[in-house]
């Protein structure tokens, strides 16, 4: 596990954010280093947990789910057995893409994707209904005008 990033991590990471199905060849020439080193470090970083995994980026709307909504959910209670339970309950909803804790008014914003309207209506119904949510505001999006799935890389550790 490296204790810090030095230069070529940093470049590992971000030639990979780039194209995460390179080849560890094509990899360790971007990189400046040879192939063997170069999947050491790489397996060192998936080790150390700064490489997640690796998934490919769909296109939603071109699969079917035209409609994308933020869903901003109040709890009637925030003692911890009753915001995992509420986390349980949105772990197994497939049309929730997102989920995050909130701090303020506010205690989860969810971003969903669904076929159409109808479909998130009722899951609308459902997500009102789950244990201790007291109200749910939604907000149907226009337009994305920003998805950058991607982590900042700063300038300076090129």
């Amino acid at each position: 596990m490296p204790a810090r990033l030095d230069a070529i991590d940093w470049k590992i990471l971000k030639e990979l954010q780039l194209d995460g199905r390179m080849t560890n060849v094509e990899l360790a020439r971007r990189v400046g280093i040879s192939a063997p080193p170069c999947l050491r470090r790489v397996r060192s970083l998936e080790e150390a947990g700064f490489i997640k995994g690796y998934r490919a980026l769909l296109d939603e709307k071109l699969l079917g789910y035209e409609v994308t909504v933020f869903a901003m959910v109040h709890l009637s209670s925030q003692a911890e057995a009753d915001l995992k339970a509420f986390e349980t309950f949105v772990r197994g909803k497939p049309l929730v893409r997102e989920c995050w804790m909130l701090s303020g008014e506010i205690d989860f914003v969810l971003k969903c994707v669904a076929p159409d309207l109808k479909t998130f209506q009722a899951f609308v119904a459902e997500l009102t209904a789950a244990p201790h949510v007291r109200n749910v505001k939604t907000s149907l999006t226009l337009r994305n005008s920003k998805d950058a799935a991607m982590v900042p890389m700063e300038s300076k550790r090129d």
